[in-house]
């Protein structure tokens, strides 16, 4: 049972890079299409998962969740976090560099929601007695974790994409002290997917997905010509 939950374990990360890098690479292409070739000059818009490692977001942390996870009961992954390198951009090259960034946060996001909407697609049109086992629950991953990075990147703190898409909303002043947050940004997300959960036993961002998240999902399937 231990070796099953293992190897879901390891079948699970291969949709994880997919949907990181895509995500990624869509914020480059985004920029790029604005007027911004930073992403491209740095060869940032590439497939190659290798290029959007961070250390610390893309391996430690999340390897950490995944093998403390795997080892103690109930023996399977519950929940991960973790983020990729940031594509680098240049706004100020951009007519307006507030809305421009706000475009280019949002097409992160929109990214995971249009791969879920392919995927959605691909599944409709392919018996279910086909499609093998595990390419099943891999498939199911896929759908769900391009559901939650693209949800929970539109949670509108910086430097999470929801943050820089308030920004570029906001009136000028109000803005410039959003964009303050960024320094306080990644603890503030810490708090609330690790020691709220972990410590207190509250979980507000899980609880908003469990709503969130399946209306979302239920407007792409309508999107694909599902039933619902």
């Amino acid at each position: 049972m231990l070796t099953e939950h293992i190897i879901r374990g390891i079948l699970a990360i291969v949709p994880v890079i997919l949907a990181i890098t895509l995500h990624e690479v869509a914020h480059g292409y985004a920029a790029l299409a604005l007027g911004d070739h930073t992403a491209r000059d740095q060869q940032r818009l590439s497939l190659n998962p290798l290029r959007h490692v961070d250390r610390m977001g893309t391996i430690v942390l999340p390897g950490f969740l995944l093998i403390s996870q795997l080892l103690f009961p109930p023996h399977k992954v519950q929940f991960m976090f973790g983020w990729a390198k940031p594509v680098p951009v240049n706004p100020m090259v951009f007519r307006d560099p507030r809305r421009g960034m706000a475009l280019v946060a949002l097409a992160g996001p929109a990214m995971n929601f249009f791969l879920v909407w392919v995927v959605l697609l691909a599944i409709r049109e392919v018996p279910e007695a086909h499609i093998a086992g595990r390419l099943n629950s891999m498939l199911y991953d896929f759908i769900l974790v391009n559901m939650v990075l693209g949800l929970f990147n539109l949670l509108p703190v910086p430097p999470l994409d929801g943050g820089r898409v308030m920004v570029g909303l906001l009136p000028e002043a109000l803005a410039r002290s959003w964009a303050g947050l960024e320094r306080y940004g990644l603890g503030i997300i810490l708090v609330f997917v690790l020691v709220l959960p972990q410590v207190f036993g509250i979980s507000p961002i899980n609880d908003a997905l469990e709503v969130v998240l399946p209306a979302a999902l239920t407007i792409i399937q309508w999107l694909a010509g599902y039933d619902v």
